[in-house]
């Protein structure tokens, strides 16, 4: 399967706005859908927002409207634009992706922390 890599994270003041991509070690034309979950400390692994290869957006309710996914199949990554973050955005997020022809749950990246603080 896909080999997932994620960049962008780091310390960020509230209402920052950083971007995260993922880049894919392969092209992702025929993966159904990437996407990025995040963990925050003591916490499970959460959704933040998914993309299918046809458009169909999936995005949590505390990040819609700050939160903008988007994919480059010429480039094989999918990115993440974060406005306005808040303390609670803290977390590590990961990049994720599914080809629903693949055996089992999909591929995941490392992570990359993002932390917000003051």
């Amino acid at each position: 399967q896909v080999q997932l890599v994620e960049s962008g994270g780091g310390l960020v003041q509230p209402g920052g706005s950083p971007r995260l991509s993922c880049t894919a070690s392969e092209s992702i034309s025929s993966i159904d859908i990437m996407g990025w979950y995040r963990q925050a400390p003591g916490r499970q692994r959460e959704l933040v927002a998914t993309l299918a290869s046809g458009g169909w957006t999936n995005i949590a309710d505390s990040v819609k409207g700050r939160f903008t996914i988007a994919r480059d199949n010429a480039k094989n990554t999918v990115s993440l634009q974060m406005n306005s973050l808040k303390p609670e955005d803290t977390g590590i997020y990961y990049c994720y992706a599914k080809a629903f022809s693949w055996t089992g749950n999909g591929s995941w990246g490392q992570g990359t922390q993002v932390t917000v603080s003051s």
